[in-house]
């Protein structure tokens, strides 16, 4: 066996695992309770999935093919960047949106940072206005 074809069978294998991941995340989309553990099994598994498909893909085409593909470089930066992103901000809104907690979920500290004792948004603007104009 020479060197390309010990790389190319490297490249195969990531690209396998890419797929298998990919499924673990699409399990864990079906079975996790809530918005915020399904979200984490959807930015981080599934970026983990592509991450692997494209770096498998990119060393094939390298060693297969002989030249470097700027697509895939650009794929998976691309994905590095908007998908943890993208997740955080899923998860953002539906907290703001008050989606409840799945249960065991463990304690909510941003609550009472948040929301105060009586569980509406503290905006910091009204309290400034009601502090500096008095009635």
């Amino acid at each position: 066996m020479s060197v390309r074809e010990i790389l190319e069978w490297i490249a195969i294998l990531l690209i396998l695992l890419g797929s298998i991941v990919s499924v673990i995340s699409a399990l864990g989309l079906i079975r996790l309770p809530d918005v915020y553990t399904r979200s984490h099994a959807a930015s981080k598994s599934s970026t983990l999935a592509v991450f692997l498909s494209l770096l498998g893909a990119f060393i094939y085409f390298w060693f297969h093919d002989g030249y470097v593909s700027i697509r895939l470089i650009l794929g998976i930066i691309f994905v590095f960047i908007t998908s943890p992103v993208a997740g955080h901000l899923i998860c953002r809104a539906a907290y703001r949106s008050r989606v409840p907690l799945a249960e065991g979920s463990g304690s909510d500290e941003l609550k009472l940072a948040l929301y105060g004792n009586e569980g509406s948004i503290i905006d910091a603007d009204e309290d400034m206005k009601k502090e500096s104009y008095p009635q």
